[in-house]
């Protein structure tokens, strides 16, 4: 099968506050090549803490 020439990709975002609270999301490689931080809400510990993507 041919590879896809898709410029998205599946990434993991897991928090700060090393609850182990994961989130899935996409990014665009061409526009985001290196790794990104969100700010998101972790229900663990009820707050907004940074998430950062891992591989």
């Amino acid at each position: 099968m041919a590879k896809s020439k898709n410029a998205r990709q599946t990434i993991i975002l897991e928090s700060t506050a090393d609850t182990g609270y994961r989130y899935t999301t996409k990014k665009n490689k061409r526009e985001h090549p290196a790794r990104v931080e969100y700010k998101k809400y972790d229900p663990v510990v009820r707050k907004h803490v940074v998430f950062k993507e891992t591989k």
